[in-house]
């Protein structure tokens, strides 16, 4: 006979393990484009985020995706990427077996700094890669204020 030691906590521990694997491939656990809970967005975009020049540049990559698609606005410090990527509607007399590429909508949220100067933003699509500049607020010089008598 095989004694095996008695752990009381593994029963806990997989039932951790089963609910958060629950919020993690259900929409219970994801918020929607409007924040409320519900179905997430089928795709997400890459993102690449540096500061040159004094100004921040996002760099996304979203291929298919027209300029008219693409809705990018400021509130409260945050900035907000959201648009869709329609699907093309293919059949399989055309020769496709498989279709991988992803459309549907996505949306991303990023926190602007401080220093960022939200009513200079500006943005541009190329080839497939969305541009945003945000430009920072220029340095506010100190001033001397005179005290009357």
């Amino acid at each position: 006979m095989t004694l095996v030691p008695y752990e009381p906590w593994n029963a806990v521990r997989k039932f951790r393990n089963d609910v958060d694997w629950l919020f993690n491939h259900s929409s219970l656990g994801r918020l929607d484009v409007d924040g409320s809970r519900g179905a997430s967005a089928r795709w997400v975009p890459a993102v690449d985020i540096t500061e040159e020049n004094g100004q921040y540049v996002l760099r996304a990559d979203v291929p298919g995706v027209d300029a008219k698609d693409i809705d990018i606005t400021v509130e409260n410090d945050t900035l907000t990427i959201k648009g869709e990527r329609t699907a093309e509607s293919k059949d399989e007399q055309d020769g496709y077996k498989r279709i991988e590429r992803v459309s549907g909508s996505f949306y991303r949220r990023f926190s602007l700094p401080d220093v960022a100067d939200d009513e200079r933003i500006s943005a541009k699509s190329n080839n497939g890669v969305l541009e945003v500049t945000i430009p920072k607020q220029e340095k506010v010089q100190p001033r001397r204020i005179k005290v009357a008598a």
